[in-house]
């Protein structure tokens, strides 16, 4: 059995850190990445170094990881036509354009109208025909400001989405409100509505459920799920959005449960305790806290 894990830490995991991470270190980070064995990793977001100044490296940041790695998947989150264009100009052949399902959210986190995000959305797919787009829609599982959103609603925005050209969806658990059974309903009428379209999953782990859902959303036929290394990160705009479900916490899970994810455990481990010495930020990963392996304790 296979299981496609995508590395996001990069981008969700270092936009909520205050203090500037050298450009030097996140490349040191994605380094280990690589080595571990992802084949995909979202490396930063081109957004306005006034709303989030983590991600001011961008461009250099990308164009190192794009000289380097030839094979590598490297895509970046766009909140807009201006970080779209700057990404293309970068290299970037994979765009992560950002939506709500929520309008409050949409509103805090990209200052448009859902409407308004679409048409922008349809903007860059008309501009750049050539370039994949692989579709984050915010809050798809619940909201900070009007709660559980209705499944109806997300497939009537993944319909507009599908026919201006979007190729791909990623259904995100913002502030980790999800449990497995909605889990399940929603990639089921995803699925059955649309399908032979790739739906992933990002789910973060407010409620201690993120390595749970990601694995029920594989069973529900999730292409692909993401994690951030060391279970760092949270939202800048959606209020009790704490840390990302853990890689490595996945990893090992799905390593010992017979899946073939083609990432060293043990390499991953270290590439996350690494990034916790360097890196001041909200980590929720649980292997980064134990001292030595309790399987090597147990055969001592």
């Amino acid at each position: 059995m296979k299981a496609n894990v995508v590395e996001i830490g990069p981008r969700d995991g270092f936009q909520n850190v205050k203090e500037f991470i050298p450009t030097q270190e996140k490349l040191q980070i994605i380094d280990g990445l690589v080595e571990a064995g992802f084949k995909k990793i979202q490396i930063t977001s081109f957004v306005s170094p006034k709303a989030i100044p983590q991600m001011r490296d961008a461009a250099e940041l990308s164009e190192v990881v794009l000289s380097k790695y030839k094979s590598l998947q490297v895509f970046a989150l766009v909140p807009n036509f201006y970080g779209a264009r700057l990404a293309v100009e970068t290299g970037i052949q994979e765009l992560t354009p950002v939506i709500s399902l929520s309008e409050s959210h949409n509103m805090a986190n990209v200052k448009r109208t859902v409407n308004e995000s679409v048409e922008e959305i349809k903007q860059i797919r008309q501009t750049f025909p050539d370039i994949r787009i692989t579709q984050d829609i915010a809050c798809v599982f619940g909201c900070p400001f009007e709660g559980e959103m209705q499944v109806e609603a997300l497939l009537e925005l993944v319909g507009k989405l599908r026919e201006i050209g979007v190729d791909a969806f990623t259904l995100c658990d913002t502030v980790g409100v999800a449990y497995p059974t909605l889990i399940e309903r929603v990639f089921r009428a995803v699925k059955t509505q649309f399908p032979g379209v790739e739906f992933n999953a990002h789910i973060h782990d407010t409620r201690n459920m993120g390595t749970l859902n990601s694995y029920v959303a594989l069973l529900s036929g999730a292409y692909s799920v993401q994690t951030a290394v060391g279970g760092l990160g949270g939202c800048p705009f959606a209020p009790g959005a704490t840390g990302n479900t853990s890689s490595e916490d996945l990893i090992y899970m799905l390593n010992h449960c017979g899946y073939d994810t083609g990432i060293n455990f043990e390499t991953l481990l270290r590439t996350a305790r690494f990034a916790r010495e360097h890196i001041d930020g909200n980590f929720s990963g649980h292997h980064i806290n134990i001292s030595e392996h309790p399987c090597f304790v147990a055969q001592k």
